[in-house]
């Protein structure tokens, strides 16, 4: 997921749903300066143990379905990137639908939307007015096998 965030460019890079840390490490690893990361997190043990792991990270305790409200007052410019670890595939289609609207609104023109998923098929359609989609090969290596999907909009 991290080789889809450019390491150079300007802006925070925000997290969906970082949990422990996986993806937040892999980032950093990635060249993604810790002071850039904004991570969003719904589950307050979890909040506190970011804030121990990634003392220079934001650390917002929100609800990432809510995302226009959770963001509102945080973000000072536009997102460089969005990375999504939520499982999107167990909601309902319009609240993924609004998910990526409130996380397109966050980021600078052409900034990708990245999103994990176990599911085969795409977790929010390909076929969206304006939004360009890629995908990674199936990750046959993680079990189940994962597959990662970018969205971007002009």
């Amino acid at each position: 997921m991290a080789q889809y965030v450019a390491a150079d460019a300007e802006g925070p890079v925000v997290e969906l749903g970082p949990g422990t840390g996986a993806i937040t490490a892999a980032l950093i690893e990635r060249g993604i300066d810790q002071k850039r990361l904004v991570l969003v997190e719904y589950n307050p043990g979890f909040c506190a143990l970011l804030r121990d792991r990634y003392p220079q990270a934001k650390v917002v305790q929100g609800d990432a379905y809510r995302l226009r409200d959770t963001l509102w007052n945080v973000l000072s410019t536009p997102a460089s990137a969005v990375v999504s670890g939520l499982p999107l595939v167990t909601k309902p289609m319009l609240t993924r639908l609004r998910l990526i609207r409130d996380a397109f609104v966050t980021l600078a023109p052409g900034a990708p939307f990245v999103q994990f998923t176990y599911s085969v098929v795409p977790p929010i359609p390909k076929s969206l007015p304006g939004v360009s989609t890629e995908a990674s090969e199936r990750i046959w290596m993680n079990l189940p096998p994962a597959r990662v999907w970018v969205y971007r909009k002009g």
